[in-house]
Formats: C-alpha cells, sequence, structure tokens
C-alpha cells in the first residue's frame, strides 16, 4: 500500500513538471552485406517534417524531435527502402538506430521492403517480426516476450501461471532460441526439463531490440528443433554516457545499466528480483515460486571490419509450498483442491546460465560469423509422502545438462547475384542424473533408483543457396543440413540424417505474393530421455537405438500488403512426425507431454511413434501507422499423435480453433491504450483410471490419481478466453522520463476449466476413506471423488519504468 501511495505522489509531480521537448536521433546506414557505411541517404521520421541525410561516413542526426514513437524510414537509391516502426525517442538518452540496407539488382518501381515484414527469400512463410514497442506495451503481456508471441497465428496458449509455446500443434519441447546468434536451451523460469514453459520468461525486454519468430521455413544453420526458432536481437549499450532503468511490474523489480566502455565498446546490464511469491500469497494459491535472474551484452568494435559480442544470462528459482494457503478460506472446495495441489507437487530448485562469444568479420563480399558458447541447467526435486519431510520420501531427484558449443558460418554475395552461407557445428554434451522415485501405474508400483552419467559429442553442416529470378519477383532457396552425434550407432552417421528444404516466392502484382516452403527437421530427444539409466546401470534407450525425432513441413501462402504498415497474409501448413520416442512403462508417445512443471521423458523408450499437424492460419496487421495499431490472429489446427495400438487419436495440443485480436492507439500527450482479446478451443486430456487409481497400494505411493492410458485424451476441456487492457502514460523530462501504466489481465473474470482432479474422500480426522476395510490391505481401495479445477483471476497491475 505505501508503495500505491508513492506513486501516486511520483504521477502528481510529474504532471506539474517542466517537460521536455526535443531529442536526438541518430545513427548509421551500412550496407547489409558487407558493412560499409552508405553516404547521402535520407531518413525521415514519418508524419513529420523531420528529415536527415547520412555524411560521408554513413552517420546521421536528428534534432529537435519531440519525445515519442514514430516510425522511421530510409531510403538510397540503389537498395531497398526501409521503415521500421515504433521507434521510441525519449529524453533519457539520444535515441540510436541503425540501418542495414539490402541491395537491388534492379530499379523496380513497385518492390518496396519494410522491416516488420520483410519477407526474406530464404523464409518467404512463417515469419514475423516483433519490435520492442510491442512487447513493452502489449496488453496482459507483462512485459513478456513468451505472452506477447502468444498474438501471432499458429501460436495456441494454456491458462492458468503457465507460458508453454505450442506452436502449430507440436509440443513445447519443440522450439529453439537464440540470442544475438547463441543458443539458449529455455527462455522461461521453472522450466520444465525435458520441455519447455514457466510462469514468467527469463528475458528481460530492456535488453532486446527485435524479435524474429520462425513457426516454419528457417534456414539451414538452425538445426534441432522441429517446430519453432526464436531469433532475439539484442540492444547495445548508450556510447555517451551510463544510463539507467528502474522498472516494477506485477511479478518483479529490476534496474538496468548500460553505457560506454572506451571508445569502441559498450555494455548493457540488468538484473532482477521477482515478488511473485508475494502475489501468489495474495492469490492464496498453493505454491511459491521465486526467481532471480540476471543478463548481460558487450559489444566490441575494435576496427571497421571486425566486432565482437559477449552475451551472458543466468537464472535462479526457488519452488516452495504454501502450507497456509488454506488460512481464511472457507469454501471447501478450494480447501480440497489446494490440500491436493501441496500433497502432490514437490518442492524445486534450478539454476541456468548461458554465456557465448559471437565474432563477425566483414569483407568487400562476403563475412564470417564463429559463435561459442556454454550453457548449463541444475533440476532438483525433492518430495515426501502428502510433503511431510516426517513420512516417506518418494523422490529425490538432481540432475545437470551441460552443452559447449562451436559454430562456423560464411556467408558470400556472389557478381552473379547468388547468396550463399555454408558452415559447421560441433558441440560437447554431458547430462548427469541421480533418481530415487516410487511411482505406480495400472501394472504396479516400481521403484527407480540409478545414478547415470552421459557424455558425448554432436557435430553437423549446413549450406544455403540463395537467388532471385525474373527481375526478382522470383526468389528461390535451397539448403541442406546433416546432423550426426556419438550417443549410439543410430543416431552416428550424419547421412542419415540429411535435411534438405526449399523455398520459393513469387510478386504476382506490386502487391500481391505467393510463397511456399518444404523441409524436413531433426532434432534429439531431451537429454532425460538419452541419458535414462535402469536400476542395474544400463543406459537403456541407448540400447533401445532412440535416435533423432524427424519432421517434415510443407506451408503455402498468399501475401497481400494493402498500403504502408498493413499485411494479410494466409498460410496452410502439414506437419509430418516419425520417430517420436515412445514411453514403455506407460505406453504413450512424448509428445502428448510437457505442460506442466516437473521432468519429462526420464523413462525407458523406443523411438516408434508418428504424428501429424496440419490447419490454416489468417493474419490482418496493421503496424502504427497514424496513432493506431493492430492484429488479427485466426488458427485452425488439428494435431494428432498414434497410441500405443498405432491409432491417430487428438494430441494433447489440438486446440483446434485460436483466435487473438490485439487493438492500440496512441492518444496525444503521450497517452496510449490497448486492449487483447484470445480465444483457444479446449484441448484434449486423459481421463483417470478410476480402478487403479482407488487401489490402495498404488494412492499411498502416488498421492494422485493414474491416468487411463487406453483412453488417450478422449476428455476435452471448454474452450477459454480472456479480455487484457493496458493504460499508459509518458512523461519526459530534461535528462529522465517516466512510464506508468496499469495492466489489467482476464479483466472479466473468466474461469478456464483444466482437467479435473481425482482425490480419495476422507474422514473427519482427514484419513482416506477405505471402501473395504476388512480386506488384505494389498486388495483394499479408497472412496474416490473428483474435484473441479479451473484457474483465472482479475489481475491487475500498476506498473513504474524511470529511465535516467
Amino acid at each position: 500500500m505505501k508503495l500505491f501511495y508513492r506513486l501516486i505522489i511520483i504521477t502528481f509531480l510529474a504532471t506539474f513538471t517542466q517537460l521536455s521537448q526535443a531529442q536526438v536521433l541518430k545513427g548509421t546506414v551500412y550496407n547489409e552485406k558487407n558493412k560499409e557505411t552508405i553516404p547521402f541517404a535520407v531518413v525521415a521520421v514519418q508524419e513529420t517534417d523531420f528529415v536527415g541525410q547520412t555524411d560521408l561516413d554513413g552517420n546521421y542526426i536528428i534534432e529537435g524531435i519531440d519525445p515519442g514513437v514514430y516510425n522511421l524510414e530510409v531510403d538510397y537509391t540503389g537498395f531497398e527502402k526501409k521503415v521500421i516502426y515504433q521507434v521510441k525517442i525519449s529524453t533519457s538518452k539520444p535515441t540510436v538506430v541503425d540501418f542495414y540496407l539490402k541491395e537491388q539488382a534492379m530499379e523496380i518501381e513497385e518492390i518496396v521492403i519494410e522491416t516488420p515484414y520483410s519477407k526474406t527469400v530464404e523464409s518467404p512463410v512463417s515469419l514475423r517480426k516483433i519490435g520492442v514497442e510491442e512487447i513493452e506495451r502489449y496488453p496482459g503481456g507483462n512485459r513478456d516476450i513468451s505472452f506477447v508471441i502468444q498474438s501471432l497465428p499458429g501460436v495456441a496458449s494454456s491458462p492458468g501461471f503457465r507460458n508453454d509455446i505450442i506452436i502449430r500443434g507440436g509440443a513445447p519441447s519443440e522450439n529453439s532460441f537464440y540470442l544475438d546468434g547463441v543458443e539458449v536451451p529455455t527462455i522461461n523460469h521453472f522450466s520444465t526439463q525435458g520441455s519447455s514453459g514457466g510462469p514468467v520468461g527469463i528475458l528481460n525486454v530492456n535488453l532486446i531490440n527485435e524479435v524474429e519468430f520462425y513457426s516454419g521455413a528457417w534456414t539451414s544453420n538452425r538445426g534441432g528443433t522441429l517446430s519453432s526458432v526464436f531469433e532475439f536481437e539484442l540492444t547495445e549499450g548508450n556510447e555517451e554516457r551510463l544510463g539507467k532503468r528502474f522498472t516494477i511490474g506485477s511479478t518483479d523489480i529490476g534496474l538496468t545499466l548500460d553505457g560506454p566502455i572506451g571508445k569502441k565498446a559498450n555494455f548493457i546490464f540488468s538484473v532482477r528480483r521477482s515478488y511473485l511469491q508475494l502475489l501468489f500469497e495474495v492469490l492464496q494459491l498453493p505454491f511459491l515460486p521465486t526467481y532471480n535472474d540476471a543478463q548481460y551484452k558487450i559489444h566490441w568494435e575494435p576496427n571497421d571490419n571486425n566486432e565482437v559480442t559477449f552475451i551472458g544470462l543466468g537464472a535462479y528459482d526457488d519452488f516452495e509450498l504454501n502450507t497456509k494457503v488454506n488460512d481464511g478460506i472457507t469454501d471447501q472446495e478450494t480447501i480440497e483442491r489446494n490440500n491436493y495441489i501441496i500433497n502432490n507437487l514437490p518442492e524445486n530448485d534450478q539454476w541456468n546460465y548461458t554465456v557465448g562469444t559471437v565474432w563477425k568479420n566483414y569483407r568487400e563480399k562476403s563475412n564470417s560469423t564463429v559463435v561459442l558458447s556454454r550453457n548449463h541447467l541444475k533440476n532438483i526435486a525433492v518430495k515426501f509422502e502428502e510433503n511431510d519431510e516426517s513420512k516417506k520420501q518418494l523422490l529425490n531427484y538432481t540432475s545437470q545438462e551441460i552443452e559447449n558449443k562451436l559454430r562456423l558460418e560464411n556467408l558470400t554475395f556472389h557478381d552473379n547475384g547468388m547468396k550463399s552461407n555454408v558452415g559447421m557445428s560441433l558441440e560437447t554434451a554431458t547430462y548427469t542424473n541421480s533418481t530415487y522415485s516410487e511411482f505406480a501405474n495400472a501394472n504396479g508400483v516400481t521403484t527407480k533408483d540409478f545414478s547415470s552419467r552421459l557424455d558425448f559429442f554432436k557435430y553437423g553442416l549446413f549450406g544455403q543457396l540463395t537467388r532471385e529470378y525474373l527481375d526478382n519477383r522470383l526468389g528461390v532457396s535451397v539448403g541442406l543440413r546433416m546432423d550426426g552425434n556419438s550417443y549410439n550407432d543410430a543416431s552416428a552417421n550424419p547421412l542419415e540424417h540429411l535435411s534438405p528444404r526449399l523455398s520459393l516466392s513469387y510478386q504476382l502484382k506490386p502487391k500481391w505474393y505467393i510463397n511456399f516452403n518444404t523441409g524436413r527437421y531433426y532434432q534429439l530427444p531431451a537429454y532425460t530421455v538419452l541419458g535414462y539409466e535402469s536400476n542395474e546401470g544400463e543406459l537403456v534407450n541407448k540400447g533401445n537405438d532412440v535416435s533423432y525425432i524427424r519432421c517434415d513441413h510443407i506451408v503455402a501462402g498468399v501475401e497481400y500488403r494493402p498500403k504502408d504498415g498493413a499485411k494479410i497474409t494466409v498460410e496452410g501448413f502439414y506437419k509430418a512426425y516419425a520417430d517420436y520416442p515412445f514411453l514403455l512403462r506407460d505406453s504413450i508417445t512424448l509428445a502428448n507431454l510437457g505442460s506442466d512443471f516437473g521432468v519429462v521423458g526420464n523413462d525407458a523408450a523406443v523411438s516408434r511413434s508418428k504424428g501429424r499437424a496440419y490447419g490454416v492460419e489468417l493474419l490482418a496487421q496493421q503496424k502504427l501507422v497514424k496513432g493506431f495499431f493492430g492484429i488479427l490472429a485466426y488458427t485452425f489446427v488439428r494435431s494428432e499423435f498414434q497410441d500405443k495400438n498405432n491409432n491417430y487419436v487428438f494430441s494433447s495440443w489440438d486446440n483446434r480453433h485460436i483466435i487473438n485480436r490485439t487493438l492500440g492507439k496512441k492518444l496525444k500527450k503521450n497517452w496510449q491504450i490497448g486492449a487483447k482479446f484470445r480465444f483457444s478451443g479446449g484441448a484434449p486430456y486423459t481421463p483417470y483410471d478410476l480402478e487403479a487409481s482407488s487401489q490402495r497400494t498404488y494412492w499411498d505411493v502416488n498421492g494422485e490419481g493414474i491416468p487411463d492410458w487406453d483412453n488417450l485424451n478422449t476428455g476435452r476441456l471448454n474452450a477459454f478466453h480472456g479480455l487484457d487492457i493496458r493504460i499508459d502514460k509518458d512523461w519526459y523530462f530534461d535528462k529522465w522520463s517516466l512510464n506508468l501504466y496499469l495492466d489489467i489481465q482476464n479483466i472479466y473474470n473468466f474461469k478456464a476449466q483444466n482437467a479435473p482432479y481425482v482425490d480419495v474422500v476422507r474422514d473427519e480426522n482427514g484419513q482416506p476413506v477405505v471402501e473395504n476395510p476388512g480386506d488384505p490391505v494389498e486388495q483394499q481401495r479408497y472412496e474416490l471423488k473428483e474435484i473441479e479445477n479451473t484457474s483465472g483471476t482479475i489481475l491487475p497491475t500498476l506498473g513504474v519504468i524511470v529511465d535516467f
């Protein structure tokens, strides 16, 4: 409450303080192929009279601009016009925007390329770009990129406090993430090992400049993923003086610093500490997550032909149970639901980091990239019977994943207009797993007790050729990748894992395009699968010849650009999966798991499952023009995988209909309002095997129901929807700026349905009620009941961002 009053005082003082009226925009215009500067290029601030021109060194500066959000464009003869949307001009520091222009082989008046909708020849379909202002002011997003991408076509979301990334009917484990070219295994706190997702993202939006999201058609230099690739371009530090940003949001408090390091280098660094546990305590949720993270980037340009980037990202997460959750609660269903969760969730500690170095060397007609990185994850989970440490321990799990990676690339621009990119990748991997667990399924009670270590290396080669024909109306790109590793004989030969790719794009008319892509992609199963060991010390899945998962994509679409900043696309897609791990204990494909906390895949498996996902996407988007911006995305998707009888059934990611509608308006005096509506069809779920679940010897071990895998995903949840709104107000002072925002998630308090729980009936002493107490213990059964499982509440946030 004290914080609230302080914010009111800040707002009052800011309203009556003299505002700054002007600011500086500057930067450099480059040729994208060799980073040579371009003199005499015209840089303009759209919808204003402010125009600048680059000097002989390619630098420009525009002064006197009123603070606010603008679109910038640059034009120069022989290069494609470029527009960057929603750039914030502030008083806290000069705004630096660099442009990288693509050479035009022939001047064709009707071809205009704009940065947000830039359709590369290599990826003419399934590529979306998101700018930093879109991320920061996205309604309901809480400045978290994992939530922001849910507005895009093909992306499904899950209700509750998770942000699993589900792309075109694929599992959350099928995505990969890169920060300035450095691969990062996970971007979420409290991530599910063997999958992904979590309640909040690790990446601090203060360090993000732009995001490229590929739901298909990514190039051959990106391997090890089946559904999507995220390319995060990080911003650079202030080159003139030390800058500071202080933020308070709904879940954390943070500080960001950036500034120069001598004359040729700069840095940006952020640190955040959550108070998510306080929010969950106020909302009376049964678990209390606490997270911390830090992130940095150092950019160094020793000369005009070389640049070196150092990045780092780290997180530490602690997950505790809220044993006082029922204090003051009178609703019996809520009490039972909370008790069920407390009795079954393990307590969890997790930390991870990624560090990397990227060196780029530019030459007249080519450039080379060297990426060296290391990432490390440690995951600890402990569980006792009814989560009482005085009772029997049911789970003691400690696991680590360590990777060291090297990637070499060389991009060449040939005189005949062809562009080629060739390279290789090497990687060492170490995985350790110490597991003690007791669990039951319909076949009985099993104890796991092993400690394993796995060391192996991976290798890959790739190449991509791109060229435009017919006066640049037809674009053709072909790629090939091959991957192998030393895990076992089934995955060692890279010639058995060839990944060919083909992209085609044709401009029918000045504003109409038809686009196509097909490709084959491979991904290794999670380390939890590869490193699973029997109690006798055998790496089971190595002997089972578990190898790469394969996915074949076909995507085709039509694109129409009616006016500046506007785009309408329709795309159809088909994905065919093969060799997905099939878990032998439960007789279920791994593709159906991964949307809950914990560990996925720590079981014996064989590479045998097939699956398919197909559908159609519609996207209508308007970037910021005359104060308005918005996006409408509709996806129809079907996702199916084989069950244990090799019959295709609905997968856990078969949401069918997904609708996202986002609208925003920039108002006078630096006010902005936005709203987002989302709708998602209900996902399938597997009901419980009540007969097996009720057996006393099973329940005393599991403390929860046993899924009926014979009826895999035969249940389906109701559709869920929600409306989020956000209001922003900016104040610009002499050398600092203030942003206050009100963000309200789920404003009409929709209660989303989740898969129900099954629990035992308890007597007045809290003990399970036995149906047949006279029978021997091994034949006794508990009385069971179903507990409704819903999520969703109005969640208001008053946020503060101070730049100085």
